[in-house]
């Protein structure tokens, strides 16, 4: 058991100064003074001048490795649990890319198993990039309703000349199958949407919301921040009810090229009255950060950091003058609440003990609580 005493709580609203216990892997009392439970066999941490938020949710990570794009050599390497703590993630999404032919899902699952028992919560995306989706069972919705690891499908390219170029009827099979593995096992079924850099930008998802009887919310499309004309109709298309999401890693070129930083394309969407509810924030962590030459030859590989996420919420709030709770719920309770992952993203009796506590002026990281056991 654990006691955390007079820490400053944000659920990721705010509860004002609380002591919380935990027993096992669960949160069993939160209240103003529970100083009686502070008896010889249980760890009792002073959170004075410390905040205590939910364990970060990254929903999309290539944690068996990405890339590939520019030859077997910038194959980027897998993700190590240690990565995730270090940047206070408790849980995450993996899922394929471009790749899903050296990078198979028997190798994702393997992946997930391994990391959940190194002390972090994983799931994973049943498909990749491509249609027809590589699976398991034979079956997209099989592989959602059957395999406890798959809570959906992903990522699915659009508006990318790597992705299979879908029609709205394809897309919209894809998301039936996946919305009815989903149903029939009580997840999310949700379809996650690599948006690429084509002009077409996020018109199959209209269209398939406005021609076929699929809602619009079975999709969540990522990388809205690439450029700023994408994220203004990420902006348009999150009001109108969809899910965006914003990628945190990125390198200078990257940026030089027309991306917004996801800390800024997080304010912009809040300001022009975006609801916290319908946008996230994750890292891609591991997948391939390339860095070109003037004549476009390939120079230097670099990898995304799980880490980026925690950096992107602090440079929100202390840089763009996001309130907290707003910028947490982009990384704990937000996509919790997309992906039906109903114990995680917050604080409160009976949710999963994973937690962070942070330092209440840098918000930097002073530990990490994963499934009840310090980091």
């Amino acid at each position: 058991m654990k006691l955390i005493q007079q820490v400053d709580v944000y659920a990721p609203d705010s509860l004002g100064i609380k002591d919380v216990l935990i027993a096992g892997e669960k949160i069993v009392a939160i209240e103003n003074d529970l100083s009686s439970y502070a008896l010889p066999d249980v760890e009792v941490i002073d959170g004075q001048g410390q905040i205590l938020v939910p364990g970060f949710v990254d929903s999309l990570v290539h944690i068996t490795g990405g890339g590939g794009e520019g030859g077997f050599a910038t194959r980027t390497p897998e993700m190590s649990v240690e990565d995730a703590l270090k940047g206070g993630v408790t849980t995450v999404i993996g899922v394929l890319g471009t790749d899903s032919i050296s990078r198979s899902l028997e190798n994702l699952l393997a992946k997930s198993y391994a990391l959940e028992e190194q002390g972090i919560s994983v799931f994973s995306y049943t498909g990749s990039y491509h249609v027809p989706a590589v699976n398991v069972t034979g079956s997209i919705t099989k592989d959602i309703m059957m395999i406890e690891k798959f809570i959906g499908i992903g990522e699915v390219a659009i508006a990318d000349h790597r992705g299979s170029q879908l029609t709205v009827a394809e897309l919209a099979r894809l998301a039936s199958e996946a919305r009815v593995g989903g149903m029939l096992s009580n997840k999310a079924g949700i379809v996650s949407i690599h948006v690429g850099d084509e002009e077409s930008g996020l018109s199959l998802l209209h269209s398939v919301a406005n021609e076929t009887d699929i809602p619009i919310t079975q999709f969540y499309p990522t990388h809205i921040n690439r450029t700023g004309e994408l994220l203004a109709k990420g902006i348009d298309y999150a009001k109108q009810g969809g899910f965006i999401d914003l990628t945190t890693s990125t390198n200078e070129q990257i940026l030089a090229s027309g991306e917004v930083k996801a800390a800024r394309a997080l304010a912009m969407a809040l300001e022009q009255g975006v609801p916290v509810a319908n946008i996230t924030m994750s890292s891609d962590g591991n997948a391939s950060l390339p860095v070109f030459d003037e004549a476009g030859k390939l120079t230097d590989l670099q990898v995304g950091e799980v880490r980026s996420l925690h950096e992107a919420m602090v440079e929100a709030v202390k840089v763009h003058k996001v309130d907290l709770s707003s910028a947490l719920a982009s990384i704990s309770s937000t996509p919790a609440n997309i992906l039906k992952l109903t114990n995680k993203g917050r604080i409160y009796v009976g949710a999963d003990a994973d937690l962070n506590l942070l330092d209440k002026e840098s918000l930097e990281i002073i530990s990490t609580i994963a499934k009840g056991i310090s980091h």
